[in-house]
């Protein structure tokens, strides 16, 4: 619109923050104030805003899509016996450990049993483990993956999960809240 209304610059000085940036342009300040009052610039002025009205609707439009999206994905939880749970939850966690000894330097992976696990180290291990291999929580983000609304979606879809964790075993329901807390508010001091 500048370069519409005012055609070329009265003046061009190079860039004061980046040397290697395009010169910046200067203008007149008579030459603004009069292309400011002229009606061309009241026109292009107007449709530039019904533009950006345009795209934040068509954005909010496209926001809403994804939540409506999300909250209509059904998050099944199944339902499996206390020691079967606990087992494979043990297994995940102990999978996962491995893996980690082979990224980080200096972590030797350390085996859990059912038998050997606290039993709050064992809820978050359930937790994690029904979280991470019974949904499709990141299947459906990857689906999501520089669209608009995505955060607000898996926002959206993190409290679902937890939700039917909780709703498929009760007694998970108490590590189900600590972890979305944490998730939202960083871990608690101390």
């Amino acid at each position: 619109m500048v370069r519409q209304l005012l055609g070329e610059p009265d003046q061009l000085r190079t860039n004061p923050h980046f040397r290697s940036a395009p010169q910046t342009r200067l203008y007149r300040t008579e030459r603004v104030e009069t292309a400011e009052r002229s009606e061309e610039f009241r026109a292009a002025s107007a449709a530039a805003a019904r533009r950006s009205a345009a795209a934040r609707a068509a954005a909010l439009r496209r926001r809403r899509e994804v939540l409506a999206r999300i909250a209509a994905e059904p998050i099944d939880v199944p339902r499996l016996a206390p020691h079967t749970l606990a087992t494979l939850a043990v297994e995940h966690r102990n999978r996962r450990d491995e893996e980690r000894a082979l990224w980080r330097w200096g972590h030797v992976a350390d085996p859990a049993t059912v038998e050997s696990a606290e039993p709050g180290a064992l809820d978050r291990w359930k937790v994690n483990y029904l979280r991470h291999r019974l949904t499709r929580y990141d299947e459906i983000l990857d689906e999501l993956f520089g669209r608009i609304g995505r955060a607000a979606a898996e926002d959206l879809l993190r409290r679902r999960v937890y939700a039917a964790i909780s709703k498929a075993y009760p007694d998970l329901a108490q590590e189900c809240e600590r972890q979305l807390r944490e998730r939202e508010c960083g871990p608690s001091p101390g």
